[in-house]
């Protein structure tokens, strides 16, 4: 996941980073480390926040030539 995959995700959804961290069971401190690329997060951490993410209706899209993204899913619109 990309710092700004992480970003923009949690936008997408509204959340603040205490929500995110509450959700994914994993510390404020330790997402603003990510989003600011401070941190190798462990795989077990990036887990938990795209689990977190993609069950508020997030969908990651891959590496493609585009660069890394996301999107909300249908009918999940704001």
């Amino acid at each position: 996941m990309h710092p700004a995959q992480l970003r923009a995700a949690r936008a997408l959804v509204g959340w603040s980073r205490p929500q995110l961290a509450s959700a994914a069971g994993t510390t404020e401190r330790t997402l603003a480390r990510i989003e600011g690329a401070d941190t190798a997060p462990r795989d077990s951490t990036i887990a938990a926040i795209r689990a977190a993410l993609e069950a508020a209706g997030v969908d990651f899209i891959a590496e493609n030539g585009g660069g890394p993204g996301v999107r909300l899913r249908k009918g999940l619109e704001k």
